[in-house]
């Protein structure tokens, strides 16, 4: 059986930054342009069914043959890790390529 994904691409107030995020001109936004922090909020992706709840850090990136620049987190809570694609070409509002880089490429 394949991953689940529900679509979900709203805005939001990062509760790390506190600044107001708005939707991905393209695919879904699940974590802050600004600092690279999202929410421990989904199961399966977009379907905000998960009770934890803790702020997810970014801590790595690598390259996707097929899915292009992938950020890696890890829930300051829980400990889970999970993976996004970043949205550093993004129109509306892109992820500070710099602070990317500043992250270790090793995952």
């Amino acid at each position: 059986m394949g991953r689940k994904f529900t679509h979900n691409n709203d805005s939001f107030v990062c509760e790390n930054c506190k600044h107001q995020i708005l939707p991905s001109s393209k695919g879904c936004r699940n974590h802050c342009p600004h600092c690279l922090h999202s929410k421990h909020v989904d199961i399966n992706p977009g379907d905000r069914q998960n009770t934890c709840t803790g702020l997810m850090k970014a801590v790595s990136y690598s390259i996707h043959s097929k899915k292009g620049l992938t950020l890696h987190f890890v829930c300051i809570k829980c400990g889970a890790k999970t993976t996004n694609i970043a949205a550093h070409e993004d129109s509306v509002q892109a992820d500070d390529y710099d602070l990317i880089l500043s992250l270790s490429s090793k995952y």
